[in-house]
């Protein structure tokens, strides 16, 4: 994790400093967490089970860092958030959906994640290597990478 982390900031530069982080499927943070300490300007955490999300906000109180927890759904979320993000950080479970679709595909096939993107933000997101994704309708690949059973896509809405 602490190299797959690592190769993601080197990817984002110095476009972490003043940038507004949307944080999905956030687990314990540590992406939006390490974003903060970089020098994001704010951070917003969306993680669906509320004991992670109760470690989120622990982690943000012992790292003296402010940021927004919402403990919901984020394909809910995805569908009424509004507002403009410079990076998004995506890190989906890699079972599969209730519907068959992996979770990948279904956050790459909705509308509303490309819309909360500023124009030139970028969404970062993590899969497994072997997990087919869908055509890149919506998507511009800037940079893919392979870290052991880590692949991080760095993309961009076309």
């Amino acid at each position: 994790m602490d190299r797959v982390k690592a190769a993601i900031f080197s990817m984002l530069g110095e476009s972490v400093i003043g940038a507004r982080v949307l944080d999905l499927f956030a687990g314990s943070g540590s992406l939006g967490i390490e974003a903060l300490s970089r020098g994001a300007a704010s951070a917003l955490f969306v993680e669906s089970n509320r004991q992670a999300a109760n470690a989120i906000e622990r982690n943000l109180a012992t790292a003296s860092l402010e940021a927004r927890v919402r403990v919901a759904d984020v394909f809910t979320f995805l569908r009424h958030a509004s507002g403009a993000f410079d990076i998004i950080f995506a890190d989906p479970p890699y079972e599969a959906a209730a519907t068959g679709e992996s979770f990948t595909e279904l956050l790459l096939k909705n509308n509303a994640l490309g819309q909360l993107l500023a124009p030139d933000g970028a969404l970062v997101l993590e899969k497994r290597p072997d997990e087919r994704t869908p055509e890149y309708r919506n998507w511009k690949l800037l940079r893919a990478r392979n870290y052991g059973a880590t692949e991080v896509l760095l993309l961009a809405p076309v």
